[in-house]
């Protein structure tokens, strides 16, 4: 059996898997949010796309341990993520009772505008391409895949 060669370019096509269990404690989101900086860095995310994951990631590890959790450091987030050079995925769960996703407020009608719950949910559907809630309320599954590259004249 001969060796296969392996370059930087083969390697960006094998998936990067993360699973994690994080105590509800909102300091560790910072943690985990670092560890994706890096992961879409290596596999070229642009700008753009890596502040829109940034964004929803942060908005879902905080909801779930905030919100889901009420911060209770008996209770955890599970977080699972796949990644590779041209989709990224999400799933975020805590151990909450879960929300009705039809009942959170429209952050952005006005008798709405000095709450401040409802951005998050709106934040992560702007910046995905998909998001599906759980039955229950308490997981979240969010997809991005990767915007097509400016050309050298849009830039």
């Amino acid at each position: 059996m001969s060796k296969k060669d392996v370059s930087a370019e083969s390697l960006s096509d094998l998936p990067w898997e993360f699973d994690i269990e994080i105590e509800s404690d909102p300091d560790n989101c910072s943690l985990v949010i670092k560890h994706i900086l890096e992961q879409l860095e290596k596999f070229e995310w642009d700008m753009r796309d890596t502040f829109a994951i940034h964004m929803a990631m942060e908005e879902g590890i905080l909801n779930a341990i905030r919100h889901g959790n009420a911060c209770s450091l008996e209770k955890k987030v599970c977080i699972r993520l796949e990644l590779d050079g041209q989709r990224f995925y999400a799933r975020i769960t805590d151990e909450g009772a879960g929300f009705v996703l039809e009942e959170v407020p429209d952050p952005t009608l006005e008798e709405n505008l000095e709450r401040t719950s409802g951005r998050g949910v709106m934040l992560i559907r702007m910046f995905m391409d998909r998001v599906v809630y759980n039955d229950k309320g308490n997981s979240v599954e969010f997809f991005k895949s990767k915007s097509a590259g400016k050309s050298s004249s849009e830039e």
